[in-house]
């Protein structure tokens, strides 16, 4: 049976997937069945994104896959954490742009306490699961090390999107040149306009591209939002770079692309890949040996 005939089947159509809306006892009997030995941790973000989308763009995406996987797969999920890494999308100092950032120490906190607390109860199998790609950059230490302590199976699951979009790749009319994917761009605005369309505002929508920071002058250039920049043909060089140098509003791409049609094949896409992704995790043969939790309170 695939993830998809699974998930239409009467018996899984209506349980319970996320946690927080299950008591104890739910809980402890789903983890006892056979194959429940994975739950899923979304971690979200509140992020200065363009002026047509809202600042929880990251957070809505990252919770339609996930919710759409956990039904696919028979999963279960925890509530989603809504704040992530976004120190450079803070924007300038009283510029009111809202975003509010973990610093890295407390993101690997969250995320180590989170994963111990699961471990805790007998989760052997963690897959954390964003739409932010910044949240992937402060997570190896924790990840090994949560790992190292507990035998547990950890790992960080990124959906599709900007330089690794491979799953939802052909779905794209952005030709190269309108970086496909980017931040507040196709993807994200068909994204939102199929899961949270009223809070679309595609009269505040523009079209925009990435450059260098002012600053470093005519001998560099940026194709796209990552750490990088360009220099005689050469994308080596990383910058500790705010998303305001390099991004005048906070869109890189064209979102006069997106459609409703689109967010929705996007988003079966990418649950799908998820899905699969959660019944290959289940064949694992994880041990898990250290799982008491004495310092939680510290």
């Amino acid at each position: 049976m695939t993830v998809k005939d699974y998930a239409t089947t009467d018996a899984n159509r209506d349980r319970k997937h996320n946690i927080l809306g299950m008591s104890f006892a739910e809980v402890a009997e789903r983890l006892k069945e056979p194959g429940q030995d994975v739950v899923l941790v979304p971690m979200g973000s509140t992020e200065k994104h363009g002026a047509h989308i809202p600042l929880g763009t990251d957070s809505y995406v990252t919770m339609e896959v996930v919710e759409r996987a956990a039904a696919a797969a028979d999963v279960l999920f925890t509530p989603l954490e809504p704040f992530g890494y976004s120190p450079h999308h803070m924007g300038r100092n009283e510029e009111g742009a809202g975003t509010i950032t973990l610093r890295a120490e407390t993101y690997r906190r969250v995320l180590h306490d989170v994963a111990r607390s699961l471990i805790y109860h007998g989760v052997p199998k963690i897959i954390f699961v964003s739409h932010h790609g910044s949240n992937t950059k402060p997570i190896d230490e924790i990840m090994r090390t949560v790992h190292y302590e507990t035998g547990a199976f950890i790992s960080f699951y990124k959906t599709p999107t900007e330089r690794e979009a491979v799953v939802v790749q052909d779905l794209f009319e952005n030709p190269p040149e309108e970086t496909p994917g980017w931040h507040s761009s196709e993807l994200e605005t068909s994204c939102l306009m199929a899961t949270a369309d009223g809070l679309v505002h595609m009269d505040r929508a523009v079209e925009d591209r990435a450059h260098a920071p002012a600053y470093m002058g005519s001998a560099f250039s940026k194709i796209d939002g990552t750490g990088t920049v360009k220099f005689r043909e050469s994308e080596n060089i990383w910058v500790p770079m705010d998303h305001h140098e390099y991004s005048d509003t906070a869109t890189i791409g064209n979102p006069f692309r997106a459609t409703k049609e689109k967010g929705l094949a996007m988003f079966d896409r990418m649950a799908e890949h998820l899905a699969a992704y959660v019944a290959e995790v289940r064949n694992f043969d994880v041990k898990v040996t250290h799982s008491d939790y004495p310092e939680r309170a510290w």
